[in-house]
């Protein structure tokens, strides 16, 4: 070995961080251990390089996951070893499902030294495989570019997800003269052939009582207002799919009529009244638990856009299924529907809007908030009630954050979705997502005010993002809905089961207290029973000068 480096050389550690500068990415989410040293030290020389830091593997995933979903960029997160990344795969599962473009990263012992299973060794690729696009470990200081970019590539190629490299010591460490080579994109902003757009203008014209279902990629490709003027060239009503995770449709366009629901009997009785149903970047009918009742009408036509391709036609076949990007499409399809029905179309389509004022989602809005409001002198506090109040005193351009499972089961039915980000839901149903994203969904959007509406049971998976919320001096607003218990699994064991009398599903003996949890990390809280000490309990959330829980407690 020659006594000193050449001049360009370069450690592994600090070609890690510049291929991730490299890649657009603007900081890192962590929880570091000892092997991830090398890079936490390399940090001091990339002052650009932002980290966020978590205190909980799972929960740095997801809060990067809020981060990336709330701005479109691909994120960068870091976890320790083997059990560190057992802790993160939980969450690495809801990015997948959610398609978050991730660059998941952890130290490994060095190279010869795991051969010794020396403590908290394993090979790390196996553990990941299952949940990401692409596992890699790098093996050669030359080979770390190659591996970042190829990674960040992969992760951010539709349909986007989380890849995963195991990064070993003695790379982090060693130095090299290495070409770091530079960032590939895929622009994969398609739409579909001529011929393809024909026939979809076609099928879709030749339908009596078609119906479009928005879905989770009309974010990805910024196309909230283009599903918008589908939805009015053609007349059609509009439902949100059966999972509620984002917002993907103006709800107070007189075409929206709120969400499909994932229970199969009210989702075949609304759409028994259509013959095709038009899935725009949506999954088609994904539902929850079983039901012997198939929530697809048997002579329902099927037609499917969007950039998944294992979705398309999964479940049901599809009379045209067509991968392309929905924004793309849509900028195209419409003015061709436009052009292909005419005066007859736009009278015919006009009228049909007209008629849904009947029932939309605005129209059962006034009605639920008129019920609700019944329900101000209720103690514990009614969710619907309290739902229906905390949208009515959001700030303008809010974002809400929502895994109230229970609690905030009708919260959209009060929420407008008035841009793509303004609201975010759990992907995968996988709980402890909801408090940690949130911070990441600040991160994100600094200048909106982010409340978060968070179960009692969910708040517990991740219940340290709190501090990461107060270490990073946010603004964020937590609302915890306690009702002493998971009360999702009450209901359904009664329902499925008959059984009204639960074990293991109470949180009584002893009593949470999140407010005193809060605290101990450094944020402000208050517990509220009532609507009057709600209102000011979340005037005063708002107001305060740092991030705020409300511990509100629910029936």
């Amino acid at each position: 070995m020659p006594d000193s480096a050449p001049t360009n050389a370069i450690y592994g550690r600090n070609a890690f961080i510049a291929c991730l500068l490299g890649e657009g990415v603007k900081r890192m989410f962590g929880n570091p251990g000892t092997t991830e040293l090398p890079i936490m030290h390399a940090l001091s020389d990339y002052p650009e390089m932002g980290y966020v830091l978590a205190m909980q593997e799972s929960v740095v995933i997801a809060i990067a996951d809020g981060y990336s979903r709330a701005s479109g960029e691909l994120v960068a997160c870091n976890v320790h070893v083997a059990p560190g990344l057992g802790n993160a795969m939980g969450a690495i599962y809801t990015s997948k499902i959610g398609g978050t473009p991730m660059i998941v990263t952890a130290g490994q012992q060095e190279q010869g030294h795991g051969l010794t299973e020396p403590l908290l060794y394993d090979p790390l690729v196996p553990i990941a495989q299952s949940q990401v696009k692409w596992a890699a470990e790098v093996t050669r200081i030359e080979d770390l570019p190659r591996v970042m970019h190829r990674a960040a590539k992969i992760a951010t190629t539709p349909p986007t997800g989380p890849v995963f490299i195991s990064l070993p010591g003695d790379i982090l460490n060693m130095q090299g003269a290495i070409d770091l080579g530079a960032a590939t994109r895929v622009d994969a902003r398609v739409r579909p052939s001529d011929a393809g757009l024909e026939a979809l203008a076609d099928a879709l014209l030749s339908a009596q009582r078609p119906v479009l279902i928005a879905g989770h990629e009309i974010i990805a490709a910024d196309a909230f207002k283009e599903i918008a003027a589908l939805a009015e060239a053609l007349g059609a009503p509009v439902y949100q799919q059966t999972i509620i995770d984002g917002a993907h449709f103006p709800s107070e366009h007189p075409c929206y009529m709120g969400v499909l629901t994932r229970t199969q009997p009210v989702v075949r009785k609304k759409l028994e009244a259509f013959d095709l149903m038009a899935c725009i970047g949506a999954d088609a009918l994904k539902m929850s638990v079983y039901s012997e009742v198939e929530p697809m009408p048997e002579t329902m036509r099927l037609i499917q856009i969007g950039q998944r391709d294992w979705e398309l036609g999964k479940n049901y076949a599809a009379e045209l299924a067509v991968r392309a990007d929905v924004g793309e499409t849509l900028r195209a399809l419409t003015p061709l529907i436009r052009k292909k029905g005419g005066d007859a179309l736009a009278k015919a389509a006009a009228a049909r809007v007209e008629g849904f004022a009947k029932d939309n989602w605005s129209t059962a809005k006034a009605a639920k908030t008129e019920a609700a409001k019944a329900k101000r002198d209720a103690s514990p506090l009614d969710p619907n009630w309290m739902m229906m109040r905390l949208v009515e005193m959001l700030p303008e351009r809010a974002i809400v954050v929502d895994e109230g499972i229970t609690a905030a089961g009708t919260l959209v039915d009060f929420l407008p979705y008035r841009d793509r980000y303004s609201y975010f839901g759990n992907t995968s149903g996988g709980i402890g997502w909801g408090i940690a994203a949130a911070v990441g969904v600040q991160e994100a959007q600094p200048d909106r005010q982010v409340v978060a509406i968070i179960g009692d049971g969910s708040a517990m998976y991740a219940i340290q993002a709190l501090w990461s919320a107060a270490n990073c001096k946010q603004q964020t607003v937590f609302v915890i809905c306690n009702n002493q218990g998971y009360s999702i699994l009450k209901q359904r064991l009664k329902s499925f089961h008959g059984n009204d009398k639960p074990i293991g599903m109470d949180f009584k003996d002893p009593p949470l207290d999140c407010t005193a949890l809060a605290k101990g990390f450094g944020v402000a809280g208050e517990r509220v029973a009532d609507a009057d000490a709600f209102e000011a309990a979340f005037a005063r959330a708002l107001a305060h000068d740092g991030p705020y829980v409300i511990e509100a407690m629910t029936t």
